[in-house]
C-alpha cells in the first residue's frame, strides 16, 4: 500500500512539474496574464517537483529501512558489521556503487575494514567522512565563486580585433533590377590584392566609398555604405546582395560617391566591442550568480526603492529549493560559510579561551539584525551590503584578493592607492571570521541575517531531520553539528538545522533519518533527557521584547543617521559624483546599490572605484568614476552585465555609448592653448581614438586689426567640447592628467575635468539612451533655430520607450514618486 502511494504521488509531482515548465515556455496570453517575464520561477518550481517525483521513487525502492515518502540520507553511515548474506547499503545509490566500484575501494562490513573511500576521507577530517557530499559541493561552489570573481570577471585577458581589412579598388559596374545584385570589378590601378578572406560565397563584407587615394586602406578615409553577402565570385567580379532592402540613401552613395569603392571584411567604423563580448563569452553563469540568490540582497533593495528587481526571481529559486533541503544554501552553497569553515580548521580551533557558552542572549541576534535592516530599507537606506553573506565576501575579495591579482599579473602602480572605505570593509570581513573565536562558525548560527530569512524559511520545509528510538544519546550528533541545530534531547531545531547531515554520518546505531517533515515512524521520545526550552524557541527566547525593540530602535536611527550624514541631494554645493553609464538616478541608485564591489572588479583600468566618505555612510563603497585614474572604455559594458539588482543597467554596447555619465568641461584658465602656454592636442587624440569625436579645435586669441578685420597669423587652435557628443567617459582628463599633470609637471590637476550635475548627465529607469540623445539633438537644433539662447526643459517623451522595445528595462525597474528624475519619466 505504501508502494502505491509512493507511485501515485511520484506520478502527481511529475504531471505538476510537466505543467509548471509549459507554463514557462507558453506564450499563450493566459500563461503570460499569470507568469509573464518569471520564466525562471516557473521553472524552478517545475525543476523541485520533478526532483521530488524522483526522491520520491528512489525512496520506494529503499529496502530494510523505516517506511518514508521521501528520504534524504546521502550522508556515510558509520561502517557497522552485517550479518552474511545482509545488504550493506538500502538505498539504490548505495547498491549501485557496491556493485560496481572495485573491491579495494569499498569497506569490508563482515569485517567492519575500512576501504580506500573511507581511509582517504578519514584523512581528510571527520565531517568529510561523514557527509562528502556536503563537502565536495561546498568546495565546488566556492571554487565556482572564486573562478566566476578572479576569471570571469577579469577582464584583462581580452584582445581588441586587428583592423578590418579592406580590398580596394573596386567600380560597381552594373545593379540587376530582377535579382538586386551588385556588380562590382577591380581595378589594377590603385588596388590592393584580391583576397579570400571574405570573397568566398555566402560570406559578408562591407562596402565603403573610399574617397581619398593617398591611403586606401585608412578606415578613416572610407564612408560606409552598407553590408552584403556575397553570391557570386567570377576572377576580378564580385556579384553582392544587399543584407535586407536597398535604400534610397544606398544608391546616392553608390551614383553620388567618388566612384571607388572598397570590400570590408567588417564594418571599418564599427566601435571595438572586445571588453564587451570577452566577457559574455566567459559568462557561462553570470557572474553575479551568487549575489542574486542571496535573497537579502533583492528583498532590502526592493523595499528601499520600492521597486520590483529581477533578481527577487532567483532568490525566490533558491527559497523554493530551500523547501525541499531546507537552509541548504547555509549548509552547500554559500562561499562565506564554507571561508568560515576553512578559517575555523586554520585558525579558531587551536584556542578555546574565548569560547561562548550557547544558550546566551546572542542565539537571536541574526532575527533582530534582519529586521534592523529591513526596516532601514523602509525608510530607503540600504543597509544589507554591510551585513548580507555574499555581499560581504565578494567585497572582502574585491579589496584584498583583486590588488593582488591585479600586482601580481599587471604590475603593482596599476593597483590603486587604499582609502578609508576599503579599510572599513576589510575591517568588516576579519570581524565576522574572528567570531569564530568565539564559537565555530558563529556568524553562520547567530548573526547572518541572510540565514535568518533561510531560518523563517524553514516554517514552510518539506522535509527535516528525525531521530529514530534507536538512539542511545552518545551526544556525537551534538558535536560535529555545525550549526548548533541540535536539542539536548537529540531532536532538531528545525529553524537552524541545514541538512548537512553530519549528525546522520557519526550516529553509531543509524538513528538519524532525513525524511518527511509528518513522518512519525519509530522515533524517539521527546524531552528526553529534558530540554528545558520553552514553546517560543529555544532557551524560551526571553529577550524577545528587547531585541525586537532593539532591531526597530537600530533600524530607524542607522536611517536616520544615514541621511543626516548622507548625500543631501537637494544641497546644490553637495558633490555630485559621476557614476557608471547605465546608472539609475542618483536617489534610486543610492537605494539599489548593495556595494558589492563586482562592478569594480569587472571594470578595465579601475575607472570605477569605491566611494569613501564624501556623501557620509550613504554613499559608502558605491561605485564612481575616477577619471584621474583611467576613463571609461568604450567597447566596455561590463558594470551593468555584473550588476545584481539594476543599481546599473545592463545596456547592450550601442546604448553603453550613448548614455551620458557626465560633461567635460575645459578650464579655459589652465588648459595650456587657452592660456598661451603652449600647443596641446592631447585631449583631441584621446577622444577622436575612442571614437566619439566630441571635442574640436576652434579659433581663439584672434586679433583685430582697426577695420575689425583679423590679422594673419593671430590666435591659435583651442579645444572645445560638443556637449551632444560627449558621454563623459574621461578618457580625455586622463590623458591630460597622464600627461600634463603627471609626467610633465606643467599643471596641478587636469585642464578639462568631467562633471557630473542637473543637465550634464543622462540617467534613465528604463528606456533607450539612443532615442534620447537623437530627442535631445533634434531639440537643440530646433532651438538654436528659433529660440536661441533659451534654456531647454530636459523631458523625455513616450517615443523613447516605443523606439526601443527591446532594450526596454530588462530588470522591470519601475520609477517611484520620491526618485530623482530629471527627466520627468513615471510609471
Amino acid at each position: 500500500m505504501n508502494h502505491l502511494r509512493n507511485y501515485l504521488l511520484a506520478a502527481a509531482l511529475t504531471l505538476l512539474a510537466v505543467a509548471c515548465v509549459a507554463t514557462a515556455v507558453s506564450d499563450h496570453p493566459f500563461y503570460s496574464q499569470w507568469f509573464g517575464d518569471r520564466f525562471a520561477l516557473a521553472m524552478t518550481v517545475g525543476g523541485v517537483l520533478f526532483v521530488a517525483a524522483v526522491l520520491v521513487l528512489l525512496t520506494t525502492l529503499d529496502r530494510g529501512r523505516s517506511s518514508a515518502v521521501i528520504r534524504l540520507d546521502w550522508f556515510l553511515p558509520v561502517l557497522r558489521r552485517v550479518k552474511p548474506g545482509q545488504s550493506a547499503s538500502h538505498a539504490v545509490l548505495g547498491r549501485f556503487l557496491r556493485r560496481w566500484l572495485p573491491v579495494r575501494f569499498q569497506s569490508d562490513h563482515s569485517k567492519k575494514r575500512r576501504g580506500l573511500i573511507r581511509k582517504s576521507l578519514r584523512k581528510l577530517g571527520l565531517s568529510w567522512l561523514a557527509t562528502p557530499v556536503r563537502r565536495i559541493v561546498q568546495s565546488l561552489c566556492l571554487v565556482v565563486f572564486v573562478l566566476l570573481f578572479f576569471y570571469v570577471c577579469w577582464p584583462y585577458s581580452a584582445r581588441p580585433l586587428p583592423p578590418a581589412e579592406i580590398s580596394s579598388g573596386w567600380t560597381l559596374d552594373s545593379v540587376d533590377q530582377q535579382s538586386g545584385e551588385f556588380v562590382f570589378t577591380q581595378n589594377g590601378t590603385n588596388s590592393t590584392p584580391q583576397t579570400d578572406w571574405g570573397m568566398r560565397p555566402g560570406t559578408t563584407l562591407f562596402v565603403v566609398d573610399q574617397r581619398t587615394a593617398a591611403d586606401a586602406t585608412d578606415k578613416q578615409s572610407a564612408a560606409t555604405i552598407g553590408e552584403f553577402v556575397v553570391t557570386q565570385r567570377e576572377g576580378t567580379q564580385v556579384h553582392l546582395t544587399p543584407e535586407g532592402e536597398a535604400t534610397v540613401a544606398m544608391f546616392d552613395a553608390f551614383f553620388g560617391g567618388s566612384g571607388a569603392f572598397g570590400l570590408a571584411q567588417r564594418d571599418p567604423h564599427a566601435w571595438p566591442s572586445h571588453y564587451a563580448d570577452h566577457l559574455d563569452d566567459k559568462e557561462l553563469v553570470p557572474a553575479e550568480s551568487f549575489l542574486m540568490i542571496d535573497p537579502l540582497v533583492s528583498l532590502s533593495t526592493a523595499v528601499a526603492s520600492r521597486s520590483w528587481i529581477a533578481s527577487l526571481v532567483s532568490a525566490a529559486a533558491i527559497l523554493i529549493v530551500c523547501i525541499l533541503i531546507p537552509r541548504g544554501f547555509c549548509g552547500y552553497l554559500c562561499p562565506l560559510g564554507t571561508t568560515i569553515d576553512l578559517f575555523d580548521w586554520a585558525v579558531t580551533r587551536r584556542t578555546t579561551r574565548f569560547n561562548v557558552p550557547d544558550d546566551g542572549w546572542w542565539v537571536h541576534v541574526k532575527y533582530y539584525l534582519l529586521a534592523g535592516t529591513l526596516i532601514a530599507a523602509v525608510f530607503g537606506v540600504l543597509v544589507s551590503g554591510f551585513v548580507s553573506a555574499i555581499p560581504v565576501i565578494t567585497r572582502a575579495m574585491l579589496f584584498i584578493g583583486d590588488p593582488l591579482q591585479s600586482g601580481v599579473t599587471r604590475g603593482w602602480h596599476l593597483v590603486p592607492n587604499i582609502g578609508v572605505g576599503h579599510l572599513v570593509s576589510i575591517g568588516l570581513f576579519i570581524a565576522v571570521l574572528s567570531l569564530g573565536f568565539l564559537r565555530p562558525r558563529f556568524w553562520c548560527k547567530y548573526v547572518c541575517p541572510s540565514g535568518a530569512i533561510f531560518s523563517l524559511g524553514n516554517l514552510f520545509r518539506v522535509t527535516e531531520r528525525k531521530v529514530e528510538s534507536s538512539c542511545i544519546h552518545c551526544n556525537k550528533c551534538v558535536e560535529i553539528c555545525p550549526f548548533d541545530a541540535i536539542k539536548p534531547d537529540f531532536t532538531t531545531r528545525t529553524s537552524d538545522c541545514t541538512m548537512c547531515q553530519s549528525c546522520g554520518g557519526v550516529c553509531p546505531t543509524h538513528a538519524i533519518k532525513f525524511v518527511e517533515r509528518w513522518n512519525v515512524v519509530e522515533l524517539k521520545i521527546e524531552d528526553d533527557p529534558p530540554t528545558n526550552e520553552t514553546p517560543l524557541g529555544r532557551r524560551g527566547f526571553l529577550s524577545l521584547a528587547a531585541g525586537s525593540t532593539a532591531a526597530a530602535v537600530g533600524g530607524i536611527g542607522l536611517a536616520s543617521v544615514t541621511k543626516a550624514w548622507g548625500a543631501n541631494l537637494d544641497d546644490p554645493d553637495s558633490p555630485r559624483l559621476v557614476r557608471p553609464p547605465g546608472s539609475v538616478p542618483e536617489v534610486a541608485f543610492l537605494e539599489m546599490c548593495i556595494r558589492c564591489g563586482e562592478c569594480f572588479k569587472a571594470c578595465p583600468n579601475n575607472v570605477l572605484q569605491p566611494e569613501g566618505f564624501q556623501q557620509g555612510l550613504e554613499g559608502l563603497w558605491t561605485p564612481m568614476v575616477v577619471a584621474d585614474w583611467a576613463g571609461c572604455e568604450s567597447s566596455c559594458n561590463a558594470c551593468g552585465q555584473v550588476c545584481p539588482t539594476g543599481a546599473i543597467r545592463p545596456l547592450v554596447i550601442e546604448e553603453k555609448k550613448a548614455a551620458r555619465m557626465g560633461l567635460a568641461v575645459v578650464n579655459e584658465s589652465t588648459c595650456l592653448p587657452f592660456a598661451g602656454s603652449g600647443a596641446c592636442d592631447l585631449c583631441v587624440q584621446e577622444c577622436n581614438a575612442a571614437g566619439y569625436h566630441a571635442i574640436e579645435f576652434t579659433q581663439v586669441g584672434t586679433e583685430l586689426d582697426a577695420s575689425g578685420q583679423p590679422v594673419e597669423g593671430s590666435g591659435y587652435l583651442a579645444p572645445v567640447v560638443l556637449d551632444d557628443k560627449c558621454v563623459g567617459c574621461g578618457l580625455c582628463q586622463t590623458r591630460c592628467y597622464a600627461i600634463n599633470v603627471k609626467a610633465e609637471g606643467l599643471l596641478d590637476r587636469s585642464a578639462i575635468i568631467v562633471e557630473a550635475g542637473e543637465g550634464k548627465e543622462d540617467r534613465l529607469h528604463k528606456g533607450s539612451y539612443i532615442a534620447l540623445r537623437e530627442q535631445q539633438q533634434g531639440r537643440s537644433s530646433a532651438t538654436t533655430d528659433s529660440h536661441v539662447g533659451l534654456p531647454i526643459e530636459p523631458t523625455i517623451s513616450e517615443d523613447v520607450d516605443i523606439a526601443n522595445e527591446s532594450l526596454e528595462d530588462p530588470f522591470g525597474i519601475q520609477s517611484t514618486e520620491t526618485d530623482a528624475d530629471p527627466f520627468g519619466l513615471s510609471n
